[in-house]
């Protein structure tokens, strides 16, 4: 059994963070815990963090002058005596159908569990006569693709029932613009396949989004014009336009399946190279090469070459891209990594790894839930509130618990469906490896926010552009290039492109300060380094939150209106240096964290 303590350790978060030897690294510094410094910065944190969640539910009140802008963005809730902020149309549909995802994740794996018995002809234990010494008579590989062909069938049944439930007829556009993806690497060379992968790829987001997921009505209006014989009677084209619009009728649970379609974007875009990939592979395969053990393959080695020439098949790219458990927001992982996994599971995955996940989750759940009743951030960021009437230091705490409440509406998604996928025997990464407050540098928050995306970021977008192996110019361009490809990806609006190009412009000051004040130089006076980092931390946490709040909350016109509150007077600028001071603290707490877990022997880079 897990020692509550040790909940919230990372490595227990997503076992790819587990050492092999827990053993302190070999830069490991010792415990700075229990020394004056670090007393000094426990008294902190005893005193500010409730400061900050007592401002935010100060402004959180019915007698506070800016309550009657906001107040009808707030619905009923379950806790007595309190509304709820369900103001945020991304949350609330996840939100509204916990009841329902709940059950799924119930009924997904015990549909397979029973499938698999069925399959098996009910002989699936150890003690079946016959059945045993057939099982004996194979080899480890036939069992395994058998097992892969399995789960293949399993998987792609399973989601085309869900989507039919999901998006109605619009299963049909789905199913036509994933297959006509599929045809891009299959059919053409490779030569041109890699740059036809992307631009229909990037070109089908932008056609869903200026087409509104194409619907029926409009493309019989457009394809199939016909004029009216008599303005006073029905005509063929309104007729057709009838057709069309009964057909959109029929739109599932989720009609507007183009909102969700830029994750699918992401695993085409991922088959479409790993089938180019593997066309340069040798014959042999790496793990029979390496003699290692497929039910403990490194993660390295499965998204490289998991999966076979023979997989890349029609029925093998539908059931990996549609897979039931990661359609609607991920986590993202690659063919290959779920080819490995479906031919050979992860000893990792047992019960005492995904029951403390699963409490983690429930906790995370809460945590958002007394977030949304007690302190209404969101709501009073969307009602165009009057800025004058909050006090710097309530104006910043609800930039900061703005961005928070972010953290949580995205990572609380992501952990269920990371759930549902390791219940069901799939590891994706996970997507939230850090507390948004647990944060002080840009690349490392970069790696650890939406991290399965980032992983993807970097196989097949940073690596084939080069890698930190090119020119400080190039790479900068890279960076660009990269950002601006997530900002698209995100949503097609101005507000996310300069979220983009802002995070870009902010890794610079942390790239330079890296050579200026490189490591090395401070070796002998690692509590001086600790201190410059901590300077530099301060300025990273704050454009970090720039960037986020211009892309996420406010755009460029709210956050200029936001920021003149805070500094627009002396005591918004005093209160700057104590903030600026209240981050230092932070930072230095987050070093430490570090290097615990490297006294465990954990190497991260975020």
């Amino acid at each position: 059994m897990m020692n509550p303590l040790s909940l919230f350790k990372v490595e227990n978060l997503d076992t790819r963070f587990r050492p092999k030897n827990p053993q302190p690294l070999p830069n490991a510094q010792p415990s700075r815990w229990n020394t004056p410094e670090y007393y000094i910065y426990a008294l902190v944190f005893l005193t500010i963090p409730p400061l900050m969640f007592k401002s935010v539910y100060d402004v959180s009140q019915p007698d506070h002058p800016n309550y009657a802008r906001y107040s009808p963005l707030l619905s009923q809730g379950w806790i007595p005596g309190r509304l709820v902020d369900n103001s945020d149309l991304q949350y609330r549909g996840f939100r509204g159908n916990i009841p329902y995802l709940a059950l799924l994740l119930v009924l997904h794996p015990v549909a397979r569990r029973a499938y698999d018995f069925l399959r098996s002809g009910g002989n699936s234990g150890p003690g079946n006569g016959s059945a045993v010494s057939k099982k004996k008579d194979e080899t480890e590989r036939d069992a395994a693709d058998s097992r892969l062909r399995g789960r293949i069938r399993f998987d792609l049944v399973f989601a085309m029932i869900f989507l039919l439930v999901l998006h109605g007829i619009s299963i049909l556009k789905v199913l036509l613009i994933v297959y006509i993806n599929f045809q891009i690497p299959t059919k053409l060379s490779k030569q041109y396949a890699t740059v036809a992968t992307w631009v229909f790829n990037i070109g089908i987001m932008f056609a869903n989004e200026l087409c509104g997921g194409y619907s029926f009505a409009r493309m019989f209006a457009l394809f199939l014009p016909t004029q009216m014989t008599n303005a006073d009677s029905k005509g063929p084209q309104a007729i057709q336009s009838d057709w069309g619009a009964w057909l959109d009728s029929y739109g599932g649970l989720t009609p507007r399946w183009e909102i969700l379609f830029n994750v699918t974007v992401l695993r085409m875009i991922a088959f479409n190279f790993d089938y180019l990939w593997m066309l340069d592979r040798r014959e042999s395969s790496p793990i029979e090469k390496k003699n290692l053990d497929p039910t403990d393959l490194p993660e390295k080695e499965r998204v490289k070459s998991g999966a076979s020439p023979n997989d890349f098949s029609l029925t093998t790219y539908l059931a990996y891209t549609l897979y039931s458990p990661l359609y609607l927001a991920g986590p993202i992982v690659t063919f290959n990594d779920y080819i490995s996994q479906c031919r050979h599971p992860l000893r990792t995955l047992d019960r005492s790894y995904m029951i403390p996940y699963a409490i983690r989750f429930l906790i995370c759940l809460l945590t958002m839930e007394l977030c949304l009743h007690f302190l209404y951030a969101v709501a009073i960021s969307k009602s165009n509130p009057d800025w004058t009437t909050y006090t710097p230091f309530q104006l910043s705490m609800l930039g900061y618990f703005n961005l928070h409440i972010i953290w949580l509406k995205l990572l609380v998604p992501w952990r269920f469906f990371r759930l549902w996928a390791l219940v069901d025997g799939i590891d994706p990464p996970e997507n939230m490896v850090r507390c948004m407050s647990d944060n002080y540098s840009t690349l490392a928050f970069w790696r650890g926010w939406h991290r399965s995306f980032n992983l993807w970021i970097v196989r097949y977008i940073y690596l084939p552009l080069g890698g930190s192996r090119v020119s400080t110019p190039r790479a900068i361009g890279n960076f660009i290039a990269v950002f601006t490809f997530v900002a698209l990806w995100h949503d097609i609006n101005l507000r996310l492109l300069a979220w983009g190009w802002l995070v870009v412009l902010f890794i610079l000051p942390e790239l330079i300060a890296s050579y200026i004040f490189p490591a090395k130089k401070y070796e002998g006076r690692p509590d001086l380094y600790r201190w410059l980092c901590g300077f530099g931390a301060v300025g990273n946490i704050l454009m970090m939150m720039v960037s986020s709040l211009v892309g996420f909350a406010f755009g460029l016109d709210g956050l200029k209106g936001f920021v003149d509150g805070i500094v627009g007077s002396l005591g918004g600028r005093v209160f700057m240096l104590a903030a600026c001071m209240t981050l230092f603290v932070g930072s230095q707490v987050m070093f430490e964290v570090r290097e615990a877990e490297r006294r465990r022997g954990v190497a991260m880079k975020c």
